[in-house]
């Protein structure tokens, strides 16, 4: 069945190259000390072979989506600032900023757009921190347990310590956590250690975190209990990094596991069966990058997340087409992410990527591929 784009998705996506038309350069100056820049993605999908939890054979779609962004800074000073961004997505959704335009299997998105990050920031000498609505501030390589997306609203601050050549960064932060894009409900707190240091011509870095998040009754939107249940998640992370033949290469490893202890109440609506299925990992290895014209970038990884190794509604959103609506449920999940990407500017790229999922602990499956145009302005 073809796609069937609607006139109103349409002229969502009109406007949101048109904005993206007039602003097609790196971030500019609007007036003195205010900055303004931003982002466009358009995307092909195909959701293919996908099966139910009761296996169940999914119809196969196919879906054009977008997504826009944009962001304005002012600086007060040389260390204080206050940012605040614009995007576009479902108001129920905490993890998407992507609106579907044209669809073989239902009705397109209407054209939404929500406020999500507005904070005041502060830089002085060795010393980071921010107060208000924000993306996380702890460093990741991937987004197996947390989606980049989701903006938190709380504080956070952050010190490097620094020794010879390495430098040690303490990050702490309190939040309170989305319930959907307009909603809070839910608290995390948070502690990472990061320690990066060259080696030769390479570049190790490692971190270590413990992530609290505490649950309570009536969340609106997220699925399965999310908002109610508590979890206490420690991830451990490593990456090697080093030139080979010109190019950048990385390799990468990630270790977490929930702490919780949960009964039979706690695991609902999951099975009694799954209550000790807490542990998640993610093996990867990407070559080349994307700073500069005619810049590759080949990428591979290996996930395996079990149903309580961390919060599924705070998880990427990715890897295929599991959950309801608007909100992903992707853990119980393991699988392969492939991707290739080449960059036409420095500011223009096209990324494609291909996951083979399958779930851990029943018949669902999917295979998922998709084509992003990146665009930075």
């Amino acid at each position: 069945m073809p796609l069937r784009p609607a006139p109103l998705s349409r002229r969502a996506v009109a406007l949101a190259l048109l904005l993206a038309a007039s602003t097609a350069t790196n971030a500019f100056t609007v007036a003195p000390n205010l900055t303004v820049n931003g982002d466009v993605r358009l995307r092909y999908e195909s959701d293919w072979d996908s099966h139910t939890a009761a296996g169940t054979l999914r119809t196969d779609r196919e879906r054009g989506r977008f997504r826009l962004r944009a962001n304005a800074t002012y600086a007060f000073d040389s260390a204080w600032s206050f940012s605040a961004r614009v995007r576009s997505g479902h108001p129920q959704s905490q993890q998407s900023p992507h609106l579907t335009f044209a669809t073989n299997d239902g009705p397109s998105d209407d054209l939404r757009f929500s406020l999500d990050r507005y904070f005041f920031h502060y830089k002085h000498g060795t010393t980071t921190a921010w107060l208000g609505r924000n993306s996380s501030p702890f460093w990741q390589q991937n987004e197996l347990f947390w989606d980049e997306d989701i903006t938190p609203t709380g504080v956070a601050v952050s010190f490097d310590h620094k020794h010879s050549n390495a430098t040690l960064t303490t990050t702490l932060g309190a939040f309170a956590l989305p319930d959907g894009n307009n909603r809070l409900h839910g608290q995390l707190f948070a502690a990472q250690l990061k320690y990066t240091a060259p080696v030769d011509t390479a570049r190790l870095t490692l971190a270590a975190g413990l992530h609290a998040f505490e649950g309570g009754s009536g969340a609106r939107f997220l699925r399965n209990r999310n908002g109610a249940r508590d979890y206490l998640v420690g991830l451990l992370s490593a990456q090697w990094s080093t030139p080979v033949a010109g190019l950048p290469l990385a390799l990468g490893i990630d270790l977490f596991h929930n702490f919780k202890n949960y009964s039979a109440a706690d695991a609902a609506p999951f099975p009694a069966s799954q209550t000790d299925e807490t542990l998640g990992y993610v093996f990867s290895v990407v070559a080349g990058q994307l700073k500069n014209p005619r810049d590759w970038l080949v990428g591979y990884y290996y996930a395996h997340v079990e149903t309580f190794a961390t919060n599924a509604s705070y998880a990427q959103d990715d890897w295929a087409r599991f959950g309801s609506g608007p909100q992903s449920d992707l853990t119980d999940i393991k699988g392969s992410e492939f991707r290739v990407a080449y960059a036409f500017t420095k500011d223009l790229n096209l990324m494609a990527r291909l996951f083979l999922v399958d779930a851990i602990t029943s018949r669902q499956d999917g295979k998922r591929f998709r084509l992003d145009l990146n665009w930075k302005f």
